[in-house]
């Protein structure tokens, strides 16, 4: 941010940076060999919830970049995770796609709205900075702490998120 005030594009992004980093650093510590775990019958594997969390960057992009998603048209992420190389590929590429937009948008288009839609069927119009910040950044934190959740189950350790873990007591603020 600027040593006066903040710009209105600093002000909406000022937290973009961290969370991708912290996501990235989860990501790192999901161990292939359980890809395939859940903890529950009704949640979702280890591998599908890191895709969901890996191509969330990319809802953010298309939130901020356009007017709306077609569901129709919209292309698909991948269905099956691979290897852990894969997964941090594919959420660097949409993290990166993210970071482009966000630089290339114009904060007077925040309050406009943005739809989403199936065809010529409109399923929702909502601000777009609704979407962007419940449904594409604070979805992508609800479920990145579904991860940790996942790695204390699994007895893997917790990365620093926004404070300390009980397995990195290192006081961390930033």
């Amino acid at each position: 941010m600027s040593a006066n005030s903040p710009s209105a594009k600093e002000i909406i992004f000022w937290d973009l940076e961290r969370e991708l980093a912290v996501t990235r650093k989860v990501l790192e510590q999901l161990p292939q060999e359980h890809y395939d775990w859940k903890p529950h019958e009704k949640s979702m594997s280890l591998a599908k919830l890191a895709l969901h969390v890996a191509t969330l960057p990319d809802w953010a992009r298309g939130a901020i970049a356009e007017d709306g998603l077609d569901a129709a048209t919209a292309p698909r992420p991948p269905s099956e995770l691979k290897s852990q190389k894969d997964l941090l590929a594919l959420f660097d590429r949409s993290a990166a796609a993210l970071r482009e937009a966000a630089g290339r948008f114009d904060a007077e288009k925040f309050g406009q709205t943005w739809t989403m839609r199936s065809g010529s069927t409109i399923m929702t119009s909502q601000p777009r900075a609704t979407v962007y910040r419940v449904w594409c950044l604070n979805h992508l934190i609800h479920h990145r702490a579904q991860l940790c959740l996942y790695l204390r189950l699994l007895n893997i350790p917790v990365p620093t998120v926004y404070f300390n873990t009980a397995d990195d007591p290192t006081w961390v603020f930033s």
